[in-house]
């Protein structure tokens, strides 16, 4: 089992050698390493991201096979099968680091400032669901100044709705309050940079 704090080092890591370019051969995929995983996985960190395709977690963050477990969905929503799927890697394989991780010019982001702006506006029923989970952590900030700066809106919001992921994760269920209290799980908020490739840790870091 792989510490939180020494998972999330292992993380910034390899996010720096991927900015870099510098690929570690230590996370290129291997017939070896394929057969030792075959009776089981210990994953060091479990990553709750986009489906983006510009942001694909493992190549972030340089790692290779069996290193990190990966739900992806738009928008990087929590809704019942992410937070089992949380419970299942840290119950399951001692997981203890969860990231909630974000990307600038995020399409849910940018579908639900819209929507907010122009209600008029509906996707389809499952889009809209998704919409639907963003849409509280983001309301406010249509209060504020913000709402003058499109720019800024959408990087505030960005972030706003990361924060609320990390959060509904951290208090989802008994059992992850119970990991996070007890046995040092620790959830994170992180935001990757489609410019720059860097990814900022930046709620709940220790």
């Amino acid at each position: 089992m792989t510490p939180a704090r020494e998972a999330l080092q292992r993380l910034r890591d390899g996010n720096r050698r991927f900015v870099a370019d510098l690929r570690s051969h230590q996370t290129l995929e291997s017939a070896a390493r394929r057969s030792a995983l075959i009776a089981g996985q210990e994953p060091f960190a479990a990553i709750l991201g986009c489906s983006d395709s510009r942001v694909p977690v493992e190549i972030v963050f340089d790692q290779g096979l069996g290193d990190l477990f990966v739900i992806r969905v738009a928008g990087n929503i929590v809704a019942p099968s992410q937070i089992g799927s949380v419970e299942f890697a840290a119950e399951q394989f001692g997981t203890r680091l969860v990231v909630v991780l974000g990307h600038t010019q995020c399409g849910a982001i940018e579908a639900t400032l819209e929507q907010l702006q122009h209600p008029a506006l509906r996707p389809s029923r499952n889009v809209q669901s998704i919409v639907d989970r963003v849409r509280p952590a983001l309301e406010g900030l249509l209060a504020t100044e913000l709402r003058d700066d499109p720019v800024a809106l959408a990087r505030a919001a960005v972030r706003a709705n990361i924060r609320a992921a990390a959060s509904h994760l951290r208090h989802g269920s008994q059992l992850i309050e119970e990991l996070c209290c007890n046995q040092g799980l620790l959830i994170v908020g992180a935001e990757y940079s489609l410019e720059s490739g860097v990814v900022e840790f930046f709620d709940g870091v220790p």
